[in-house]
């Protein structure tokens, strides 16, 4: 269901693309320009269960979008420009501001040579806990334990719950499923949760997080480099909506305080993390701007308008789908078209 949705969405953006809707939408839409968010950066590999994919880029494919952008006469800017550049009258060029979430280690590894050749401005959002070396990167463990069994039980509302994941498919159901559990709990239960199938499943999740983060020696290195903007994304990456307000304005503000200390610079613009409709609330913009962050951008999908109609604590931004490799379907997204999100499946349990 989910991929024949995804395909369906790829189809409706070329035939955007080669109708002309796309040059049409960016007469039509008015906007500024728009915010490119990625995640992952690394060579594609040939594992069946990749369930993180979408997540992900290759190097080849970030020099080839680099490429198309300057093809197609978009100006690269940084996030401070892109702010700029919403409260103005409209300029000729639109603008694509490209940035980043997670920190993850394969930033420096394999994004950082494709930026810094191209010499484009980028922007990374940064989750303190994890240069820290104690992030719990709960995802990756979830996708390690079910790549390597075939059956998990774990305890979820007091009732131990068993399920399948022999196949492939069956994977890919108890992952969208547990994932979407965890994302409900709150820090604390959603840490012990994990915790607890880590340690029944032999996974050392501090070991993997650390192993997949930057540091605080690579962010340095980054922040170096004029092109670079790094920003805040709290401290230990929790889905807001689940915290009380005193908890995630502290998650915030220390978030941005570490950061500085680490980096001996101001701080000024905020990821929220996740940053779909469902992890952050219109309380958490007012937070943000309290904080004394310039900007906030979420995963909500959009373009940026001018002369100030986009909140800047609340700004839109275009994640792409590492699954999808055509340069086209990007055209047609950074013209404003959009489209309902790919719904996950739910997983049955064996009791």
């Amino acid at each position: 269901m989910e991929s024949d949705i995804r395909w369906l969405t790829s189809l409706k953006l070329e035939l955007a693309y080669f109708s002309g809707r796309a040059w049409w939408g960016e007469i039509e839409n008015r906007g500024a320009g728009a915010i490119l968010r990625f995640q992952r950066v690394r060579p594609s590999r040939r594992a069946a269960f990749q369930p993180l994919k979408a997540d992900e880029i290759t190097p080849r494919f970030l020099d080839r979008t680099i490429r198309a952008l300057k093809r197609w006469r978009y100006d690269i800017v940084s996030i401070d420009e892109a702010c700029r550049r919403a409260v103005i009258m409209p300029e000729r060029k639109r603008f694509v501001c490209l940035s980043f979430d997670g920190a993850a280690k394969d930033l420096v590894s394999n994004a950082y040579p494709v930026l810094a050749r191209h010499r484009v401005p980028f922007t990374v959002y940064v989750p303190t806990a994890f240069p820290d070396g104690v992030g719990e990167a709960w995802w990756l463990a979830l996708e390690a334990i079910i790549a390597k069994e075939s059956r998990l039980s774990l305890v979820i509302e007091r009732n131990e719950r068993h399920f399948s994941t022999r196949t492939n498919g069956e994977k890919y159901d108890v992952f969208a499923f547990l994932s979407g559990w965890l994302r409900l709990l709150s820090p604390s239960e959603l840490s012990a949760a994990i915790n607890d199938l880590c340690s029944r499943y032999g996974v050392d999740i501090r070991q993997l997080s650390r192993e997949a983060s930057i540091d605080w020696a690579d962010l340095a290195t980054l922040a170096s480099d004029p092109n670079v903007t790094l920003g805040s994304a709290t401290v230990n990456y929790p889905v807001l909506s689940n915290l009380k307000d005193a908890v995630a304005r502290r998650e915030m503000s220390m978030g941005k305080v570490v950061a500085e200390a680490a980096l001996h610079r101001e701080v000024r613009h905020f990821a929220y993390p996740f940053g779909d409709r469902n992890s952050w609330r219109r309380a958490h913009v007012v937070m943000t701007e309290a904080a004394g962050f310039t900007s906030a951008v979420s995963t909500i999908s959009g373009i940026i308008e001018t002369e100030g109609r986009t909140n800047l604590h609340a700004l839109p931004r275009i994640s792409w789908d590492g699954r999808r490799r055509s340069l086209r379907a990007m055209r047609a997204l950074l013209s404003g078209v959009t489209f309902p999100p790919v719904q996950p499946t739910r997983a049955k349990s064996a009791g």
